[in-house]
């Protein structure tokens, strides 16, 4: 096996999807079947793999406590492969998958505008004609939270208000954010954008132009 095959492995990235949610939380084996819904076998097995390659680091257990693994920060790649979970299946994936899935009608772009100390993501929704069911989009954020093992901080705007976004508003996404969700993405519509007074003069005159020549 590869080291690519290896590391997009199913039950490899399971298991990094809930280490790297709490990078500094140490898991027993036990933990980690529990939160990946994996057999002991398939993690014990996976989890010879990444402390090996130094993904992970061992704990030494205190009494009679289990033995327990972590993310080793000193890891040789450790922030480009924490990049590169977080842009694929510890978060982007089940992100782009539960808007798509459940609000494809309404949601036009989404981003994820970054992620905190603690591994919370903020992400940015930007509607389109119709706005996303408010009660519906939290309930679908706890569900995705709870699966992914991470806290999420949802900012849901329009798609007129995000393109009049001022540089230095906090909501702007930033060079480092990623996109998951581009226009043309979904099937939702776009707003009818207003013409203005002048604007519609402007047109009305330009018709009669062609219409007289």
């Amino acid at each position: 096996m590869s080291a690519a095959d290896f590391l997009f492995a199913p039950e490899v990235q399971k298991l990094l999807m809930v280490a790297y949610a709490a990078p500094d939380q140490p898991f027993s084996p036990s933990d980690l079947a529990q939160r990946s819904k994996l057999p002991p076998d398939d993690v014990a097995r996976t989890l010879e793999h990444l402390v090996g390659s130094g993904i992970l680091k061992r704990h030494k257990p205190k009494a009679e406590e289990a033995e327990t693994v972590s993310i080793d920060r000193a890891f040789i790649f450790h922030d480009e492969l924490r990049s590169i979970a977080l842009k694929s299946f510890a978060a982007a994936e089940p992100v782009r998958a539960m808007l798509r899935g459940k609000f494809k009608d309404s949601v036009v772009r989404a981003f994820i505008l970054g992620e905190d100390k603690d591994g919370t993501l903020e992400l940015l929704v930007v509607h389109g004609q119709s706005m996303p069911d408010e009660a519906a989009m939290t309930a679908a954020c706890q569900k995705l939270s709870k699966s992914i093992h991470r806290h999420l901080k949802m900012h849901v705007i329009s798609n007129a208000r995000f393109n009049g976004l001022a540089p230095r508003d906090a909501l702007l996404p930033k060079p480092s954010a990623l996109e998951i969700i581009k226009l043309g993405d979904t099937k939702a519509p776009l707003p009818v954008e207003k013409i203005g007074l002048l604007q519609s003069a402007k047109k009305k005159l330009a018709t009669l132009s062609r219409s007289s020549a």
